[in-house]
């Protein structure tokens, strides 16, 4: 007679049912050691003596890990080891085995008899009776897992040639991977991006500036996570997997920043030969942050493998970039490393990227793995509205920090090289504002970039903004008709985003003049 099973994860039996032992001793021995290879510290670990241990010490990702067996009487404590190392063998990551696997504690041994006794015949409608259960996506794995590892070794009237049937035939509970994608819960404000961006900015600043500001090392370290997650939509596990040999840094021109450029690898994928790198530059603008980390490390000897950040796990690198970004932008709702990602795949995807391009953008091996975020972009019609700065949606943009607005009076005293002017898409336009750092210096193009700089001093004059945004309305219709509706073109994306910058100024003024 066998006890109740408990849900809480205690024993789920007193001893294993009599299919279950009929399963195992049909099985293939155990070996005297299982090994798994640790992407995370690239070294192959072992777990000696699997049949009698009673717990898997596993470590993922930098994070200890433990398959507690005794909570399984005896075989089926070894039919879920079999199934673990099936898993392995299957050339399946650690962590796909360890989750099926703990799979099994949703188990009590009853069912687990049924799924073996149910056949290719009554097998639909014992998983249509466990998948009303609602269990957690885990268990459903287990149950699945057990039946391929039935098909494999011919048991139970299962064979090999049903293993597709179980992959499409048992779907397992109804899921929305990318509800929040579809809702736009995960994406982060137009304000919450600028937040992160003047941070990097102040981090730079800092960096550069020739009065020496004592900064943390943990601050600029969780600086660059932040850039990588924001910038390139790097996963905590790539970020935290960053080599010293991953971070290439050299000088282009003599008076000009360093070109870093950073070497990450595709995660969560099944095989081993679509872990492709992917190579990505960092911004002109924050390659100070790289550059100082680079420095501070090699005086402490790392090298070649070693990490660039020095973080102990995936989790470790997660929790400090969600907790620097909530910092920065006042909220517990948002700030995790997914919802940058989401983020930055919607803001390429708005810009008017292809299928493709998001799919490379991303790590990717299929691009069809990107289509929600199609779906849910603004259309071309909304696209043009907001370079139009007309869409009362995208009327509130980033209120990226400038300077100050400074009088008529104070910019005529100002130097010549610190007065604004240029002629972008062919039209003259000077007395904006002026610059704190000089014209020349500024390797960006006069006016078009001016709007948004935090160096940016704008004349206190709505008249003399709104005559420029009028003018960048003008070149923004052309290029729409001249182009019939490509909204990709550099130009163009350079054209919305300072009219969207414009829009701000003025925005600013308005509620001064209130």
């Amino acid at each position: 007679m066998r006890s109740p099973h408990r849900r809480d994860g205690a024993d789920v039996a007193v001893e294993a049912g009599q299919l279950i032992i009929d399963v195992v001793s049909r099985l293939p021995a155990l070996p005297p050691v299982i090994r798994y290879y640790d992407e995370f510290d690239d070294a192959t670990r072992s777990i000696p003596a699997p049949a009698d241990a009673t717990v898997f010490e596993l470590l993922i990702y930098g994070r200890p890990h433990r398959l507690d067996f005794d909570r399984y009487p005896g075989a089926y404590a070894m039919l879920v080891k079999q199934l673990f190392l099936y898993l392995l063998g299957e050339d399946l990551h650690v962590v796909s085995a360890f989750k099926a696997a703990s799979g099994a504690m949703h188990f009590p041994v009853t069912e687990v008899e049924k799924l073996i006794d149910a056949g290719p015949l009554n097998i639909s409608r014992e998983w249509t009776v466990m998948r009303a259960r609602d269990l957690p996506q885990d268990a459903y794995r287990f149950g699945k897992t057990l039946l391929r590892l039935l098909c494999a070794h011919r048991l139970g009237g299962w064979s090999p040639t049903f293993a597709e049937f179980i992959r499409s035939s048992l779907p397992g509970p109804a899921s929305d991977a990318y509800a929040g994608v579809r809702s736009g819960d995960v994406f982060l404000s137009a304000d919450e991006e600028a937040a992160i961006v003047r941070h990097l900015d102040e981090v730079v600043s800092v960096l550069t500036s020739p009065v020496k500001t004592p900064l943390a090392y943990e601050d600029v370290c969780d600086a660059g996570m932040l850039l990588c997650a924001y910038q390139f939509a790097m996963r905590p596990i790539q970020i935290a997997m960053l080599g010293m040999r991953n971070v290439r840094i050299w000088q282009d021109a003599q008076d000009g920043p360093p070109t870093v450029h950073l070497t990450f690898h595709m995660a969560k994928q099944r095989s081993d030969s679509k872990r492709k790198p992917l190579t990505r530059r960092v911004k002109r603008e924050w390659v100070s942050i790289f550059v100082v980390l680079n420095t501070w490390r090699r005086s402490e000897g790392a090298a070649g493998a070693a990490r660039f950040f020095t973080v102990q796990s995936n989790y470790e690198a997660g929790a400090r970039i969600a907790a620097l970004v909530r910092k920065l932008i006042g909220s517990d709702d948002l700030g995790t490393a997914t919802d940058l990602r989401h983020t930055a795949a919607q803001r390429l995807v708005d810009a008017g990227a292809t299928h493709e391009e998001l799919a490379e953008f991303l790590g990717h091996s299929h691009a069809q793995r990107g289509l929600v975020y199609f779906a849910t972009s603004a259309s071309h019609a909304e696209r043009v509205n907001r370079a139009l700065g007309a869409s009362d949606i995208y009327r509130r943009v980033a209120k990226i920090a400038h300077d100050r607005f400074i009088l008529p009076e104070e910019l005529t005293l100002l130097k010549g090289e610190q007065q604004i002017a240029g002629v972008p898409h062919g039209i003259p336009i000077a007395g904006i504002g002026g610059c704190s750092s000089g014209q020349p210096a500024c390797p960006y193009n006069p006016v078009t970039s001016c709007y948004g700089c935090r160096k940016f001093m704008p004349l206190h004059d709505r008249s003399m903004h709104e005559r420029v945004l009028a003018a960048m309305r003008e070149v923004v219709v052309f290029f729409d008709r001249s182009s019939r509706g490509d909204t990709r073109s550099p130009a163009y994306l350079q054209l919305q985003r300072t009219i969207a910058e414009i829009q701000t100024v003025i925005d600013e003024l308005e509620g001064d003049d209130q």
